[in-house]
């Protein structure tokens, strides 16, 4: 419910600055919006989440986990 009402308030809050020919201050905000991002998915730690899951596989064989087909590559023997 929390994020539904975030989204609404920042909906109502940019077609008010659309609204009031306000662009620059639009423009500064996405600028900030998307710089945050950035830095959130720059600092989160994605190379310890593989530890954490009770998977078996690595994540190198992401299709054969998602698709259920056990991966061969690395089976074969010669």
């Amino acid at each position: 419910m929390f994020t539904i009402l975030w989204t609404a308030v920042l909906s109502i809050a940019t077609i008010i600055l659309i609204y009031k020919e306000m662009t620059a201050l639009l423009y500064i905000l996405a600028t900030f919006g998307v710089t945050a991002l950035l830095v959130v998915v720059g600092m989160s730690d994605l190379a310890h989440s593989e530890k954490l899951t009770n998977d078996t596989r690595g994540s190198g064989d992401s299709a054969g986990i998602g698709s259920g087909i056990t991966s061969t590559t690395g089976n074969q023997r010669r």
